[in-house]
């Protein structure tokens, strides 16, 4: 580690400040799952609609052979950490038995109306050790309150309450601001609703538009902005407002508020299982994947148990094949042996001399631990580290991850390799945050690369640079080495 020597003996070299705003312990453990998996499931799964009016007859809910052990079984073998049920869509349909409707399970021929699905679910996740999120949607298609700002808000309060409460820890309570056209005075309370989950469950993370945990990317193919910061201005969203879809995809580098982004998108082309649908190919999931938690975001992928209360087989082989795949590619870095050297080290004005015994040295970066870091010189906004890989090695994706617990800083980058005698760029972007994914055209027996900052909000902190070869995912055009730019 990085040591001061004084006459009382040695000290370590104190990290630089964090960088404001910074991340909850809750919003760090949120970040660092990477993928939780929605199951739409209720009503509409029954009736082939997306959307229910609230008007079916609840004894068309009828799975008969509803197991949630093996939804969660397969999520956890996925490589998935956390799920999420839709408790109550906008039918208003629950799939618990609510005591402030009938419109719920007690009313189906399911059990004979005496089944609990959440309850169901949570006993499943803790079997199998994940978390589980709840979604309970603020439009009600069939409660007749609804358009009553004070009698729905407290009938969707009681309805929370009731979720809160029965099933153990909750870890992610999700929800939007959905309502219905012909409901325009409609107010829904959402400080309340916070407030209520704070005081029910104070270790879940709240989703919405504008958090006030995890924010929505701004759309539903899974796909975050290249430019992604984890901040913004929360007073500059409204739950449900329009014209905001582009802020949400690419955040704020000003932002006062750390809300990281979730891209929800589902397996299918619907939210619900239909069956004349087909669930997307490895490929397009990798692809999803390098958008996703490659920009800086979770992976929230919705895969919908069917109408016997399965997860569809089809469904299941992709996702087996999906997280076979993330396996193959991300599990051999191939910078891992590399001799790492940098432009500075943070210390080294206080008189460290031999990199190797810093705590902030550039071999930090290659030892797979997030809360470790190369940082530079203090005062420093860029800087760069340089990698002999001690062999020609090919590969084709890059991923760099910053010490996001201390705030995201990196504002833009490149990454080099060495080549008859000149460095020639391979990629460059803008943010990292807490993982940045960048796949270009395969590079043949490279020996030399270096990651550039050139700049940041604050003094880069870089916890990790990895190297990878991706044989699954579509090959990129190979560019002719005379047409990459040439750095000097």
């Amino acid at each position: 580690m990085a040591v001061l020597s004084s006459i009382w003996g040695t000290v370590v070299v104190p990290p630089p400040l964090p960088l404001q705003p910074i991340p909850s312990a809750s919003q760090i453990t949120f970040q660092m799952r990477e993928r939780a998996m929605f199951f739409h499931f209720g009503m509409n799964t029954f009736t082939n609609v997306e959307v229910g009016t609230g008007l079916d007859d609840p004894r068309t809910f009828y799975p008969k052979a509803l197991n949630t052990r093996q939804w969660v079984r397969h999520a956890k073998e996925a490589g998935f950490k956390l799920v999420i049920l839709t408790a109550k869509h906008h039918d208003g349909f629950c799939l618990w038995p609510s005591a402030y409707t009938k419109y719920s399970v007690q009313s189906s021929l399911w059990m004979k109306g005496t089944g609990d699905v959440v309850r169901e679910l949570a006993a499943a996740v803790r079997e199998e050790g994940l978390e589980m999120g709840l979604y309970l949607s603020p439009w009600d298609r069939h409660e007749s309150t609804y358009g009553q700002t004070i009698a729905y808000n407290e009938l969707y309060l009681g309805q929370l309450h009731e979720l809160l409460t029965r099933y153990d820890t909750i870890s992610e309570v999700w929800l939007d601001g959905a309502k219905g056209n012909n409901t325009p005075s409609m107010e829904y309370k959402f400080r309340d609703w916070f407030t209520t989950i704070r005081q029910l469950q104070p270790g879940a993370n709240i989703f919405s538009d504008a958090g006030p945990d995890t924010r929505w990317v701004g759309d539903e193919q899974g796909q975050a902005g290249s430019t992604c910061w984890s901040m913004v201005n929360r007073s500059s969203i409204q739950i449900g407002g329009a014209n905001q879809e582009s802020y949400l995809n690419h955040g704020d580098i000003y932002g006062r508020n750390w809300v990281p982004p979730e891209c929800d998108v589902s397996i299918r082309s619907g939210w619900f299982w239909h069956a004349d649908q087909q669930p997307k190919t490895v490929e397009s999931l990798l692809d999803i994947y390098y958008k996703s938690v490659g920009r800086n975001c979770v992976l929230l992928l919705n895969v919908p148990p069917n109408s016997t209360g399965l997860l569809p087989e089809e469904d299941v082989k992709v996702l087996h094949q999906f997280n076979a795949a993330l396996k193959s590619i991300f599990s051999n870095n191939l910078a891992s042996d590399a001799l790492a050297t940098s432009s500075s080290i943070y210390g080294e004005a206080d008189g460290i001399q031999n990199e190797d015994e810093s705590h902030y040295s550039p071999s930090k970066v290659l030892d797979k631990d997030i809360f470790t870091y190369w940082a530079p010189t203090a005062g420093q906004t860029s800087g760069y580290l340089q990698f002999d890989l001690q062999k020609a090695i090919d590969f084709n994706v890059v991923e760099i991850q910053e010490a996001f617990y201390m705030g995201q800083r990196v504002m833009s980058y490149n990454v080099d390799m060495w080549k008859d005698g000149s460095w020639y760029t391979l990629c460059n972007g803008t943010t990292i945050g807490y993982k940045k994914l960048d796949r270009f055209p395969a590079v043949k027996a490279a020996q030399r690369v270096r990651l550039v900052i050139s700049k940041a909000r604050d003094l880069p902190l870089i916890a990790s640079f990895s190297l990878y070869l991706d044989k699954i995912s579509p090959p990129l055009a190979l560019l002719p080495l005379t047409n990459l730019h040439q750095s000097t």
